[in-house]
């Protein structure tokens, strides 16, 4: 039986018309089969070939399926090896997506870190405007009135609540920082910029450590006190650590055109600087409690209740009437002192006079290689004298009893080198006076075969018109990296600079020369800024003080912040001080701190004046040491006491035996030490904030 496309069996035609199941085609409709082909007709009619096509479409049908199967599996293929790329781009997404999370989170957290910084910020900005009015209080600005400002702004920064004490440590070093970096630039003039802030940064330690101390001594009443003697007390640590120490910058040294300056009558130094700072402090304390009243009301007496049971307690002094007393105690006493001070600079009848010259002979060029023109230097210097002596000869200047030359101003040892003697003989013999040399000799035991190992000191020597040399003073205080090397082991491997240090050695003597029947107190250069070098000379019997000195190798600044010290030390112990400077600045200097007469910086010349010998000793040059010691104590003991105020010792408890046998603590009130401690929490979990960015909650700090 035939069959048809789909393989059935195919029913004859006369069958299909007899069989009701057979549908019949109707007329008009397509035959075609499903693939497009017509459909077969009857086996009687159809054309033996058709088999045979229905065979190749059955094939062609495999083959198309065979095809599709291999465009599925390239397909696969092609998916495989575009998962790399797509791989990418889903990591880059992430990343993208992650940088977005992280901006969105900082950006939510940006607030509350800038409100836990900004306290921060703004205390730092403040301790560097207060370090740099500092400075502007010392030569050559020479605003007084700068430094009592600068303590006020300082003494604001330790008093706010959340300064800790490593948070005042910090304070303090910034405030040094802006003070001395600006105030010692002419130290790396010629050395380079290294020495100088290596120098800057040691000396605002010294700052930190007050600004430690003085949040650590804050809550102790009175505190406005105790932060001047406490500043009193870092200054005297300055002056003598690290090596021998280094006291320039010290705030009596900006108070010279001040009206404190009498106070270094009273007490040196120490007392000049420990007044600017207690007014500056009082003047904080005054206005933290000002603001205190601004913002809470003036506090009112409190009222009697007549019905109750307790009286009320009297009414507490109001916080500004301590630092109110301690302004009016300084100025008092600066006001008590001032008339001695301008009756000693205008002078008296009984005191004997003399006439003085200085002569400043200049050198040919600044710089570190100013050894190499030590002939030149002595020739400038014998040159200006026989000036000089030529215009005393004219009546053009009055008849000196002494001349005073500078520091270095014979750096060819003339008790060694005859033509060098001859010279200063030769200047010595036309004024008819003695000169007073400096000059640098062989240290005793010194040999001079081995240069490496050779010795010598930096000397003034009295040099007679006649006698040539006589009486001398060596330099006790020799500065480090300048005219010796500390530790040599290590300096070396750190500065090329280094080995240009000098190999001068201290001497110890009594600070006194007789030139011309006069004790002249020496003080050479450096010593001048170190309180002992002048004390020790007066309290020799120096009725005049000579600052011999060599700036060659510095600026004028420099030249002027060293006259400010020893305008001071004519203050402080009541003398007439001359100061003789190779370059400049030449100056005598009247006992209340006036400059009666000076000279330029970096020029030949001589100054020719009369000055008033003094005999009286002050109460500075009496007492000066005691009261410095007397501050060191109390600021070591200040400390102490502070520290077990704020409970950071653990107090010591007495336990009893209660009624029914049980053991009782003490009751010791530890109210104190407990909001001590909360405090000290409290500034804690500030600095944590800061550091993690975390902002203060809502209801203030959480302690654990």
């Amino acid at each position: 039986m035939a069959r048809d496309w789909l393989g059935r069996e195919r029913l004859p035609v006369d069958a299909q018309e007899d069989n009701p199941e057979v549908v019949q085609p109707e007329p008009g409709v397509d035959q075609t089969g499903p693939l497009g082909d017509e459909r077969e007709p009857d086996a009687d009619t159809a054309d033996p070939g058709d088999d045979a096509a229905i065979a190749d479409d059955l094939a062609d049908e495999q083959d198309e399926a065979q095809d599709e199967a291999q465009d599925s599996e390239t397909e696969a293929e092609t998916t495989q090896v575009s998962a790399g790329p797509s791989a990418a781009v889903r990591l880059g997404t992430a990343a993208r997506q992650g940088l977005v999370a992280f901006g969105a989170g900082a950006a939510a957290r940006l607030p509350g870190l800038w409100a836990a910084t900004r306290p921060r910020l703004v205390r730092l900005v403040v301790s560097l405007v207060a370090g740099f009015l500092m400075y502007a209080s010392f030569p050559p600005t020479n605003w007084w009135w700068a430094a009592i400002v600068s303590v006020a702004l300082l003494t604001w920064v330790l008093m706010h609540p959340a300064s800790t004490p490593v948070g005042g440590l910090g304070y303090g070093f910034v405030f040094g920082l802006a003070c001395f970096v600006p105030l010692l630039p002419w130290i790396g003039t010629l050395v380079g910029p290294v020495p100088w802030l290596v120098l800057a940064t040691t000396s605002a330690l010294f700052p930190g450590l007050f600004g430690l101390s003085a949040v650590v001594v804050r809550r102790l009443p009175g505190w406005p006190i105790w932060f001047a003697v406490l500043w009193g007390a870092q200054e005297w640590l300055k002056s003598i650590v690290p090596f021998g120490g280094f006291p320039w910058g010290s705030v009596a040294f900006g108070q010279v055109d001040g009206p404190l300056l009498p106070l270094a009558q009273l007490g040196g130094v120490p007392l000049l600087s420990t007044g600017v700072v207690l007014v500056g402090s009082s003047f904080a304390a005054i206005a933290l409690e000002i603001e205190k009243w601004w913002r809470t009301g003036s506090p009112a007496a409190p009222q009697a209740d007549p019905e109750a049971a307790q009286p009320v307690e009297p009414a507490k002094p109001p916080a500004v009437l301590l630092p109110g007393i301690a302004v009016c105690l300084v100025l008092f006493a600066a006001v008590i002192v001032w008339p001695q001070v301008r009756h000693a600079g205008a002078g008296s009848g009984g005191e004997p006079t003399i006439t003085v010259a200085v002569v400043q002979g200049n050198v040919p060029r600044l710089g570190l290689d100013f050894n190499a023109q030590r002939r030149a230097v002595l020739d400038n210097h014998v040159r200006e004298t026989l000036e000089l002596a030529e215009d005393v000869r004219a009546g053009l200047a009055p008849q000196p009893q002494f001349v005073i030359w500078p520091e270095d101003s014979s750096d060819i040892d003339p008790l060694i080198n005859p033509d060098a003697a001859q010279q200063i003989s030769k200047a010595a013999v036309a004024i008819g006076a003695p000169i007073l040399v400096g000059t640098v000799l062989d240290a005793p035991g010194s040999s001079q075969k081995n240069l490496e190992n050779a010795e010598y000191t930096n000397t003034v020597l009295v040099w007679n018109p006649t006698t040539g040399p006589g009486d001398r003073h060596d330099k006790e205080i020799v500065q480090p990296f300048g005219e010796y090397l500390p530790m040599p082991w290590l300096f070396r491997h750190l500065s090329g600079y280094a080995d240009r240090a000098g190999h001068f050695v201290p001497r110890p003597g009594s600070d006194v020369v007789n030139i011309a029947g006069v004790p002249v107190g020496v003080s050479t250069c450096w010593e001048v800024i170190f309180d002992r070098a002048p004390r020790k000379a007066v309290r020799n019997g120096a009725q005049l003080l000579a600052v011999p000195s060599n700036n060659a190798t510095f600026n004028k600044t420099m030249s002027e912040q060293q006259l400010a010290f020893a305008k001071v030390r004519a203050v402080e112990h009541d003398r007439y001080v001359v100061v003789a400077g190779t370059t400049g600045i030449s100056a005598v200097i009247a006992p209340d701190g006036r400059e009666l007469v000076r000279t330029d910086f970096f020029e030949p010349a001589y100054l020719d004046i009369q000055v008033r010998l003094k005999t009286r000793l002050t109460p500075a040059t009496r007492w000066a040491p005691i009261l410095q010691w007397l501050m060191v104590g109390a600021a070591g003991v200040l400390i102490l006491v502070a520290m077990r105020h704020n409970g950071w010792f653990p107090r010591p408890t007495r336990r009893r035996s209660g009624p029914a046998g049980e053991a009782d603590q003490s009751d010791a009130p530890q109210d104190e030490a407990d909001d001590s401690g909360a405090a000290s929490r409290n500034e804690s979990e500030d600095d944590l904030q800061t550091a993690t960015g975390t902002p203060p909650e809502a209801g203030g700090h959480h302690s654990t």
